[in-house]
């Protein structure tokens, strides 16, 4: 066709005609083909240009998010990601079976007396293959998390314990009549101290015992405070050693006054805290 053979081309010129506020303008004729040039010229130097700027400023990190390197690192953190949630699933359960186990323990703590032939004691020591369901409190079980790992990397050990309060002893430990604690006599409102860290899995009101609450530690021990006139922490929460948790008071039916009443426990049985307790 005539209007794309070569002679055409050649022959086509383009008139540039700038629009100046002047009473005579100036009209240039291009042709074609050095129009052409004249765009490939400034389309190569523009692009000499960008890449001149991008090698030496950080403007290719904003164009250019994610290189190879960048890709491999987000894989690698998504695998470690998937890796956690495993653990954490794992976690949920052995918190889930402590709860389990801390209901005998309950019914365990509410008795001032007990046979040592109890099936209550059968239940705590019973393993518990409960499975849970998706859910559950993902910042406590990142708590816990830690403890699980140091409980599986060491030997079974004897955790001691600090006095709870500060209190003079008034009834001490003695199995045979039914008295599993230490009574530590004091005014009511005294403060009461964790007597080492651990888990609340216990922490409410109680017809016998009045406001008491459970701690489990490492290796399954136990450490109960009963007939506390409050309580400042709840159940799920995690304290220190020496962490304030409770005032000492008179609350429950089998309190005779104002005392904290302390008990330990590990892996179902009693012990005598006086034998545990580091002054």
């Amino acid at each position: 066709m005539k209007w794309f053979s070569l002679d055409f081309i050649k022959k086509s010129s383009i008139y540039v005609t700038p629009n100046f506020p002047e009473t005579s303008t100036t009209r240039y004729k291009l042709s074609l083909l050095r129009s052409a040039a004249y765009i490939a010229l400034y389309t190569i130097v523009a692009w000499f240009v960008l890449i001149f700027i991008l090698s030496i400023t950080p403007l290719k990190d904003f164009l250019f998010v994610l290189d190879n390197q960048e890709l491999k690192s987000q894989r690698e953190k998504i695998n470690e990601l998937q890796n956690k949630v495993e653990v954490l699933t794992n976690t949920l359960q052995v918190i889930s079976n402590t709860n389990e186990r801390m209901k005998y323990a309950i019914e365990l703590a509410t008795k001032d007396s007990i046979k040592s032939d109890d099936s209550l004691y059968d239940k705590l020591k019973k393993p518990i293959t409960k499975k849970i369901d998706v859910g559950g409190n993902i910042f406590l079980a990142f708590q816990k998390l830690i403890d699980l790992i140091n409980q599986e990397t060491k030997k079974s050990s004897v955790i001691v314990f600090q006095q709870p309060a500060n209190g003079i002893l008034t009834n001490k430990y003695d199995p045979v009549k039914g008295h599993f604690g230490l009574d530590f006599g004091m005014k009511t409102g005294t403060p009461v101290y964790a007597s080492a860290g651990g888990l609340i899995i216990f922490a409410d009101y109680t017809l016998n015992d009045g406001y008491m609450i459970i701690v489990e530690h490492d290796d399954e021990y136990y450490s109960i405070y009963k007939h506390c006139s409050s309580l400042l922490v709840k159940q799920r929460d995690f304290v220190n050693s020496g962490e304030l948790i409770a005032l000492s008071g008179n609350s429950g039916v089998n309190s005779t006054g104002p005392h904290l009443h302390f008990e330990v426990w590990h892996k179902g049985k009693t012990i005598d805290p006086s034998k545990l307790i580091f002054n």
